[in-house]
């Protein structure tokens, strides 16, 4: 019989460095709050009592007790499944055939948002309803950058269609032309149906991606159409994809989640404000809370008066941090010289890299976010690190708090108790 975990709150209270046991006679007021304060929202059940028996000095026999499943029994029974994988089941809000799929607005609020809009299951279509919402797919001619919040909840993504978006929101204007060679795998510059479905497969059938490892075109004939498909080769699946048709999609894609994050923040103005620039910029890295409150606090001291940030020069920054790995190339040659990067020096290296200069009011906002001693210059190593868990956010594993697991929910407490 397997053996079980028998995980309490009493063992996780002695797992954090430097604190003391609930019980102990050493255990401040303080300290006893702050915990009861970070579990607050974990613990539910017994809450009152636990709250009766602190206040009369005991807690030994309400502490509640956790089972936690044989995880070697768990694993052979059920397959881990990708961080990306994960991510796309919790969006998916559409099943049809047996498989799940996201709408055009389930996937813009996957890069834009850490948790999916509340829903009570999967809306299952039959055929006529699937066939009825295809229809309305608009043709390349029509596309926009307002493509998908325009079809909003009336189109399908499958899962490596979801891989293929994600890389498009990451690759750099340099990038579209070797993305599109994928795809062109004849070489006659025009990619059909039949070669884009391959390239899905390949998607499908990488380390990061679900579905059988059955023969490609075995399968290619009976997979189901999607926006993405009769956007892309029409109602018939016989029109063909050229560079240009390819390079817009891209550009206009790119273009409308940048828009749809400035939007969120501008609240219908012209131009968002240097501290939510900050927001923007942070949430999706790994500092914690602690964190990001001090840089946000930097940019109110530092620049006391808003300028203001334009669409145009926020959408510019966007776009730069798809070139970060070329960013970082140039930046080696400082880290050869051990000489610090200034504000100068940045916006060289990012003209280099990208063929446009940042505002300096964007760079000079960024820099206050970043230059912790107000010196002037940036530790462009660290600045790199961050930015690239702001560029990938649509796969962001630290977000996803997997349920079960230990781990993860110790190192969502310990992150918690920082900001006490």
């Amino acid at each position: 019989m397997a053996s079980r975990r028998v995980i309490s709150l009493r063992r996780l209270l002695h797992s954090f460095p430097g604190r003391t046991a609930l019980t102990s006679q050493h255990t401040t007021k303080h300290n006893t709050r702050k915990v009861f304060f970070a579990f607050g929202c974990a613990i539910t059940g017994g809450s009152y009592l636990m709250y009766r028996s602190w206040k009369h000095g005991d807690v030994s026999h309400v502490l509640p007790v956790v089972h936690a499943r044989d995880t070697k029994e768990e694993e052979k029974v059920t397959p881990k499944m990708t961080y990306r994988e994960l991510r796309f089941r919790q969006f998916a809000s559409v099943e049809s055939h047996g498989s799940i799929y996201m709408t055009p607005q389930d996937f813009l609020e996957s890069v834009t948002e850490e948790t999916p809009r509340p829903r009570i299951g999967r809306c299952k279509l039959s055929p006529p309803e699937v066939e009825a919402m295809l229809r309305l797919t608009p043709t390349r001619s029509r596309g926009s950058t307002k493509l998908f919040r325009n079809l909003h909840n009336k189109g399908l993504i499958s899962y490596t269609e979801y891989l293929f978006l994600l890389c498009v929101l990451t690759k750099p204007h340099s990038g579209f032309r070797i993305a599109f060679n994928m795809f062109d795998t004849d070489g006659n510059q025009i990619v059909d149906k039949k070669e884009f479905l391959v390239l899905e497969q390949v998607f499908s059938n990488q380390p990061d991606a679900k579905g059988d490892k059955s023969n490609k075109d075995e399968s290619l004939p009976d997979v189901q159409d999607t926006t993405l498909l009769i956007h892309f080769f029409g109602q018939r699946g016989s029109d063909v994809l050229k560079y240009d048709d390819f390079y817009r999609f891209m550009e206009n894609l790119q273009s409308e989640v940048i828009e749809l994050e400035f939007l969120e923040f501008s609240k219908g103005m012209n131009t968002i404000s240097e501290v939510d620039f900050a927001r923007i910029l942070l949430r999706y890295t790994l500092l914690d809370k602690a964190e990001i409150d001090q840089c946000i606090d930097r940019v109110k001291e530092r620049i006391p008066e808003e300028m203001g940030i334009s669409f145009k020069d926020f959408k510019q920054f966007c776009q730069f941090l798809n070139n970060l790995d070329d960013f970082s190339i140039a930046m080696k040659l400082y880290t050869y010289a051990e000489q610090p990067v200034s504000q100068e020096d940045f916006q060289r290296a990012v003209k280099i890299c990208t063929g446009f200069t940042l505002g300096k009011h964007i760079v000079n906002t960024m820099f206050q976010i970043f230059d912790v001693d107000g010196d002037g210059h940036l530790s462009h190593q660290e600045f790199i690190s961050i930015m690239k868990d702001r560029l990938h956010r649509g796969s962001r594993s630290h977000l996803m708090h997997t349920q079960g697991n230990w781990e993860n929910f110790r190192a969502c407490v310990k992150n918690e108790m920082k900001t006490f």
